[in-house]
């Protein structure tokens, strides 16, 4: 079953340029808790969602990924009683570099085609972070 594991540290999201790659144009939202991404071929744990967007993804794992490589990778997500839904994607790492925690590594992905669901992800997940503050009635 899948797991959520809550972050022990605040994650910052690298908007500087990382060499040869350019600025990211679209913001992540960051997550309080992380969910587990997974080989969608082997269903074996690739590691965890640090951070996402309409275009790309940050993955936080054991080991450095190979840059320009294509992953087919799943998100477990809870739903409705308790069952967990899949969503299948395809993704590019496109940089890896060391964590700030020693022995985790940071991979930046970008998502060719991403599907209807992994979009309704990154829109609720936006909802949910977002401030919405209600004027008091008078």
């Amino acid at each position: 079953m899948p797991e959520l594991e809550k972050s022990s540290q605040a994650r910052v999201s690298h908007d500087q340029a990382v060499p040869g790659v350019g600025r990211r144009r679209i913001q992540r939202q960051q997550l309080p808790y992380y969910l587990k991404v997974y080989n969608r071929i082997t269903d074996k744990p690739l590691g965890y969602l640090g951070n996402l967007s309409c275009e790309g993804l940050m993955l936080i794992s054991q080991w450095p990924l190979l840059v320009g490589a294509r992953f087919d990778m799943r998100l477990k997500i809870p739903g409705a009683e308790g069952v967990w839904r899949p969503i299948d994607f395809h993704a590019t790492c496109q940089w890896t570099r060391e964590d700030v925690t020693p022995g985790s590594y940071d991979s930046g992905f970008h998502l060719e085609s991403p599907p209807a669901e992994f979009l309704e992800l990154v829109e609720a997940l936006r909802d949910y972070f977002a401030f919405t503050g209600h004027k008091p009635a008078h």
